[in-house]
């Protein structure tokens, strides 16, 4: 499954729009349909699903956020890759928690975030 990436302003303002978001302790989550007009391309097609990642000077300093980003796209290359349903984009959004968790509990916010938003593919663990 690929994953691409959200880089606009436009499509974090339009997924902050949709309302269908869940927040854990050591994360927030934000989740809508892909656009069904076409998107540039990259080389290896559309991707499945795209995936955005931020973090707000309340996390911390430049470290701490860019700490805070980085687990975040572990999360999404290990946890959304297997079990998030394609055709949607998400935005991961860090909180000054997602620094100090753990990776496994950080990975259990995700999925228990995916469920609330009735977005969980089952049966998807390998």
């Amino acid at each position: 499954m690929t994953i691409g990436r959200l880089k606009k302003r436009a499509d974090f303002l339009r997924l902050s729009r949709s309302r269908v978001r869940t927040a854990a302790k050591g994360l927030v989550l934000q989740a809508a349909p892909m656009p069904a007009a076409p998107t540039p391309l990259d080389e290896r097609g559309r991707p499945d699903m795209r995936v955005g990642f931020t973090a707000s000077k309340k996390v911390g300093n430049a470290v701490r956020r860019n700490r805070a980003k980085r687990r975040l796209r572990a999360l999404a290359a290990d946890v959304l890759r297997q079990r998030a349903e394609p055709g949607h984009d998400y935005v991961l959004i860090a909180r000054a928690a997602t620094v100090e968790r753990d990776y496994a509990t950080l990975a259990d916010d995700l999925r228990f975030s995916l469920k609330r938003i009735g977005l969980l593919r089952q049966g998807a663990d390998a």
